[in-house]
């Protein structure tokens, strides 16, 4: 550390602490924990999109796969729905979480915010802090900063008393103040500077005793760090010369929203991106996210954001390796663990290869070495020439040399299997009258579905007159999704607004983000916005008739803004104006005297609840009302067999939301179809990543399977739940099973050795070569089929190779040899193992099998 300025964050511990406790602090290179700086891997997983139950395995999975620490943001609205009303139960229990993630022996960082984004309602603030009598939103405003610097306190606090910040020996390490502050900061002119500047004030003397960070903020005041966030941070500079370069969201994929296509990043240009970034000195990075998991209820902000919240990370939603992102990205920090003496020493130096190739190189005075060779280039392969050796270098990747001499990985070769996941669909209610059509062997759904029809209008004893169009979040605080407008008007038959008789044109904007009409108590038409426009314009013929007709608009949300500057002032609802229009003229509406009602019907009786006291209100008939809007749908089910993860098959139904046992799994929309266009069969990983870029399910529901964690269902005696907005039919239903139906792998010659050979032999290393490994994902499953094994230039991917015109014939019988019976096997990936089909051609090996 010769020559770096350093800074340590302390904190004075009583003697019996401080012998517990670390020192955190850093310099230009590092983290310093205890003295030593640190290479640190991180990931996103946010406590509340998962189940306590989960979090153990979400955990341990994080450590196989080689990360340190943990990261999660801290979700204001979920722990304070009241003022000063407190709830860490359940999946809120942030203590349990930081205390299984300890236990796991991994560090945490603490993104406290309280403005978090997250594609989270509303940004993570609760609704009453809307209500506070002057009170503006994230700028220099007292009635803000004064609720904001309670609650920050109240977890800081929470977190003293449990001893988990690493000065008093437990895991945390990090925490984050703001959010992502700089991208809107100037919106907010000078009030912006001087907030930013009383959040860090405020935070530091919170005296966490570790370092606080910034993200996306260049302005940052010392001592907070400011971080980078982005697919790319390789090219960002810290804005002090004491302070280290860290990346707090590398996006391992980009967020689902309702009416889209479902995103993916290929794993070859995330692990390209980390590469990079430790390539050109960065010692610090994160995944957002390592799991995303699920919008449980409605905690799905946005608005339009889907209630999947997979985001195409190394675990997937249901808490299932996601290989071979996993894998692969496990290699990699392998790769970078090797180089970490020679990372934390010193800076790099950079030598130019030629156009597009780079080398970055690390080493000391001792004579440690490590490099990174880079080609840039998204076009063509390239040969250098290093340290008088010759390296391939495939375009748009990196090659990591630990010892500035042998490859250990390179970003664009995968030598990681492949999982082949699939939903396995259960039993329908159609599917049990023709048992031909049965897939899978467990009961679902008994046959019985009872019903409760939702009043068209106002139907409660607390509704309320205004004139004018209220706006909608003010008027509901956002207690319900839905808000009825109401009103009644005489028709004489000579009104000028008519067209033909008694026909007019209803004509309605909204804010939205979903509307529907209904004249009459009947549905006449229905709008919705989508993720890049919320308004809605709805314009539709409508029948009224002699003497006294209703109007009723049902307007929805669909998760509120959690984004952008002043966006709490974005409104909701029905904003005008509601014209009534024919040939000779029309009417405005807009002013007249409406009648409000917050929120359903069943809603106040508690049906999803299931309880004694709405249980009378449910309707069992011979025949089920179906595709039908506003209904409530009831029924019994036993759990699908096994332990995998479930989900349910919302085909069939419209729009709504879906209880199990009184626990919300969201909002569902599976007639939210993507755009046909957007899609290709193949991606190309070469160049920079966009979240528009290998977009799958074009012209497909954007979400048709809603997770239903194991945890909430019984054996038997489970109540579904579901309200119907649209119009669906719920016999349609299914249970699907998250399994894995195959293990792939594809190994060519020209691959490294397996990165975990590295460190200890380096000779043996090479001598081995490139290797297949495969391991069944659960502990009680062995490897029990080979489908499909080839040695020479097989072809497809996993699930449909196909052989090449190069092709050994003991491939199959050399893989079923090694592999079938064991729970996982390695194969050496050369002619001395398969001899050689094709002399003169590079070979690989592929793999597909199957675990029972």
């Amino acid at each position: 550390m010769k020559g770096s300025s350093f800074v340590f964050l302390y904190v004075v511990c009583a003697l019996a602490q401080s012998a517990y406790g670390a020192t955190v602090g850093y310099d230009h290179r590092a983290l310093v924990i205890d003295g030593r700086r640190r290479v640190l891997i991180s990931g996103s997983i946010h406590y509340p999109r998962s189940t306590p139950d989960m979090w153990p395995g979400l955990v341990q999975k994080s450590k196989d796969g080689g990360l340190d620490v943990i990261e999660t943001y801290i979700f204001w609205n979920l722990h304070e729905p009241v003022r000063k009303q407190y709830d860490f139960e359940g999946r809120k229990d942030l203590v349990k979480f930081v205390k299984t993630v300890a236990d796991a022996g991994l560090l945490v960082h603490l993104r406290i915010g309280p403005y978090v984004c997250a594609e989270w309602n509303y940004g993570g603030f609760p609704l009453w802090l809307h209500f506070i009598p002057g009170i503006e939103f994230r700028t220099d405003n007292e009635p803000f900063k004064t609720e904001m610097q309670r609650f920050t306190a109240k977890i800081v606090d929470m977190m003293k008393q449990e001893k988990l910040f690493a000065s008093q020996g437990g895991p945390i390490i990090l925490a984050q103040i703001e959010n992502e502050y700089g991208n809107i900061e100037s919106a907010y002119g000078s009030a912006g500077k001087s907030y930013i500047n009383w959040a860090a004030s405020m935070a530091t003397a919170l005296d966490t005793g570790v370092p606080w960070v910034m993200c996306q903020q260049a302005d940052a005041p010392d001592p907070i760090i400011n971080t980078c966030n982005g697919f790319y941070c390789d090219q960002f500079t810290p804005n002090s010369d004491k302070k280290p370069k860290m990346w707090t969201e590398n996006w391992s994929g980009w967020f689902l929203s309702f009416g889209g296509a479902v995103p993916h990043r290929p794993v070859e240009d995330l692990a390209f991106s980390v590469a990079r970034f430790f390539q050109r000195g960065g010692t610090f990075q994160n995944y957002y996210m390592y799991h995303g998991g699920t919008n449980f209820g409605h905690t799905t902000g946005g608005p339009f954001i889907a209630t999947s919240y997979d985001y195409d990370a190394p675990l997937d939603e249901y808490g299932m390796v996601r290989q071979p992102k996993w894998g692969h990205l496990r290699d990699l920090h392998k790769s970078i663990k090797l180089c970490e003496a020679a990372l934390v020493a010193t800076d790099p130096t950079y030598t130019s290869l030629g156009p597009n190739l780079e080398a970055h190189v690390y080493k000391t005075g001792s004579g440690t070495c490590a490099a990174f060779l880079a080609n840039v280039g998204t076009q063509s392969d390239a040969t250098v020439t290093f340290n008088g050796n010759t390296y391939h270098l495939p375009a748009w990747s990196v090659s990591i040399l630990p010892d500035c001499k042998n490859v250990v990985f390179n970003t664009a070769k995968i030598n990681s299997q492949a999982n082949h996941m699939e939903m396995r669909r259960l039993r329908s209610e159609s599917e049990r009258q023709d048992p031909k059509q049965i897939v899978g062997s467990s009961e679902t759904f008994q046959s019985d579905w009872s019903s409760v029809t939702e009043p068209v209008g106002i139907s409660k004893s607390n509704a309320f007159k205004k004139s004018g169009l209220a706006e909608q979040i003010n008027t509901t605080a956002d207690a319900s999704d839905y808000l009825w407008y109401s009103l009644s008007f005489e028709i004489n038959g000579d009104e000028p607004f008519l067209l033909n008789g008694t026909q007019t044109v209803l004509h309605v904007e909204s804010l939205g983000h979903v509307l529907h009409a209904f004249i009459n108590g009947k549905l006449s038409g229905s709008g919705m916005g989508n993720r890049d426009n919320a308004k809605v314009v709805l314009e539709k013929t409508i029948m009224l008739v002699q003497g006294k007709n209703t109007i009723d608009l049902l307007s929805a949300t669909v998760g509120l803004q959690n984004y952008g500057a002043f966006y709490e002032k974005t409104g909701a609802g029905v904003t005008g104006p509601v014209k009534l229009k024919g040939n000779n003229g029309s009417l405005d509406l807009s002013s007249n005297q409406w009648t409000y009602q917050i929120g359903l019907k069943g809603e106040e009786l508690g049906l999803y609840e299931d309880s004694s006291g709405s249980s009378s209100q449910w309707v069992s008939q011979s025949t089920l009302p179906k595709n039908q809007p506003l209904i409530w749908y009831k029924t019994n089910f036993e759990a699908p067999d096994g332990n995998d993860p479930i989900a349910l098959d919302f085909t069939g139904m419209g729009k709504g939301e879906a209880w199990v046992n009184g626990q919300s799994i969201g909002r569902y929309w599976p007639t939210y179809i993507s755009p046909q266009n957007g899609c290709a069969d193949s991606c190309n990983y070469k160049g920079s990543y966009s979240s528009s870029k290998c977009q799958k399910g074009c012209g497909m529901p954007s979400q048709k399977l809603y997770h239903v964690p194991r945890s909430w269902i019984q054996p038997s005696g489970n109540t579904l739940v579901l309200f119907e907005e649209m119009g669906g039919d719920p016999t349609q239903i299914s249970f699907a099973t998250r399994e894995t139906e195959s293990l792939c792998a594809h190994v060519s010659e020209s691959h490294p050795p397996p990165v975990a050979a590295w460190g200890s032999d380096l000779w043996m290393a090479r001598k081995l070569g490139p290797v297949i490994r495969l391991e069944c994902p659960s502990p009680n499953q062995l490897i029990s089929e080979i489908k499909f094994a080839s040695f020479g230039t097989p072809q497809g991917t996993c699930g449909s190779y196909g052989h090449g015109r190069c092709n050994s014939t003991s491939a199959l019988a050399v893989v079923q040899q090694a592999c079938v019976g064991s729970k996982n096997c390695s194969i050496g990936v050369s002619v001395e193992t398969f001899g050689d089909p094709c002399v003169g051609v590079v070979k690989s090996l592929a793999v597909e099998a199957a675990c029972t």
